[in-house]
């Protein structure tokens, strides 16, 4: 186990509210899958639009509502698909800015 083991086993100073947040901001951090820093619904339109700013859709992992627990890859071409496929449908219909 020495191979695996680089140093003390963190853990939190208490188990105050004040304490447990404390420990969260000095010790958490975002791997692998960042997601949701312009969720659907908080910034974005549901036909991943941003309202205000004409001609500008986001289809990547930040629209997701929440952090999801598994990789990233599928669910962020969906959003991908589904993006082609609204932007197909705007310029069908003659909606289209972009």
């Amino acid at each position: 186990m020495k191979q695996v083991i680089t140093g003390d086993h963190v853990v939190p100073a208490g188990a105050t509210d004040e304490e447990l947040l404390a420990f969260a901001r000095r010790v958490g951090q975002t791997l692998y899958h960042p997601t949701s820093s312009c969720s659907i619904g908080h910034v974005v339109a549901p036909d991943l639009t941003v309202p205000g700013v004409e001609a500008l859709r986001v289809a990547d992992a930040s629209v997701m509502p929440t952090v999801i627990r598994g990789n990233t890859n599928a669910p962020t071409i969906m959003i991908g698909e589904k993006a082609a496929d609204l932007i197909k449908q705007a310029h069908a219909t003659g909606e289209a800015n972009e």
